[in-house]
């Protein structure tokens, strides 16, 4: 079952602990061999965003759908960790 990235929300993400989703951000990140700073240019955003989304300190579902779209996976792929 896939959901489109633009079902990604704040709504959706309340379920998914910030830390969890970091984490699965990093290890989805590190799957497709990608360093922070490979994601950060690839996705647009800048490897302070990027390693506040890892620990959990910033999980804003825009950046969550950069990411991904970067990683070529479904946002959703965050929320299931």
């Amino acid at each position: 079952m896939t959901t489109s990235i633009n079902k990604l929300d704040d709504s959706s993400m309340a379920s998914a602990p910030l830390i969890e989703i970091g984490d699965a951000v990093r290890r989805s990140r590190e799957a497709a061999g990608y360093s922070v700073e490979d994601l950060a240019v690839t996705c647009g955003l800048t490897d302070v965003e990027i390693a506040r989304i890892e620990i959990g300190a910033d999980v804003d579902p825009g950046r969550l759908r950069r990411i991904a779209t970067a990683l070529q996976m479904p946002a959703s792929t965050f929320l299931s960790a």
